[in-house]
């Protein structure tokens, strides 16, 4: 490819490494495209955040690509990870520290493959306060981290699949595949409440976005030097 595709816009599937921001990866590869091609400016932008904590399928637009990205951000996701029972924290996954803590003794696996049931469909979910939504004009992280209580409404989402892949207490393993604006973490503390228990998210991975499968991705390292093999403007 070559600095015109760019601009006209490609796709880019990126598998982002553990503790990087969406938004690093985003200006990472702007910025290796724009030194490639020794541009001034090129639109790049992701089609669906991940946490930080997580890895997996980051969609990258590039160029006019980037007016399609709501396209990319509504089409169903799939994920796997890991819930931690017997603990919350208040951000719902090892962001931040334990909170609570619950006896895990007497929580058989039948009623832990049983819990996944009440999830399926259309239901209402509450994002966690250690998010990125805005409320009142102010990220609902910042309230968080301010130490102030701030109501979040409910939202309706869909999860057409939710299986236990793995039980090995107090790790449990999943498949999870969900609509737009689902947060795993909230999922993971409800799923908790509902064993009348506590839990968190203690590891994340998106392996699908639509028909676009992790399998297909590329690291940030492959990228750049994939790119460095294309002919920059003289």
């Amino acid at each position: 490819m070559d600095v015109e595709d760019y601009k006209e816009g490609q796709l880019i599937l990126i598998d982002k490494p553990l503790e990087w921001t969406s938004f690093q990866v985003v200006n990472k590869i702007r910025w290796l495209i724009r030194k490639q091609f020794q541009l001034k400016k090129i639109k790049v932008g992701h089609a669906g955040t991940l946490d930080p904590l997580a890895t997996g399928l980051l969609i990258l637009c590039t160029g006019k690509f980037t007016k399609k990205i709501d396209t990319y951000q509504a089409q169903v996701k799939e994920y796997t990870g890991t819930f931690t029972l017997g603990a919350t924290t208040p951000s719902y996954d090892l962001e931040s520290e334990i909170n609570a803590s619950f006896d895990i003794s007497g929580i058989s696996s039948e009623e832990i493959y049983q819990a996944t049931h009440q999830f399926i469909g259309d239901i209402e979910q509450q994002p966690p306060i250690f998010s990125a939504l805005k409320k009142d004009g102010k990220r609902l992280y910042e309230f968080a981290r301010a130490g102030e209580e701030v109501e979040i409404p409910k939202r309706k989402i869909n999860i057409s699949e939710f299986k236990i892949t793995n039980i090995d207490l107090p790790k449990v393993d999943f498949r999870v595949v969900c609509s737009k604006g689902t947060y795993i973490r909230s999922l993971a503390y409800d799923f908790g409440k509902s064993l009348n228990n506590g839990a968190h998210l203690s590891a994340l991975r998106r392996t699908k976005i639509g028909e676009f499968d992790v399998e297909k991705a590329i690291s940030i390292e492959a990228f750049e030097a994939a790119l460095k093999k294309e002919k920059p403007l003289d």
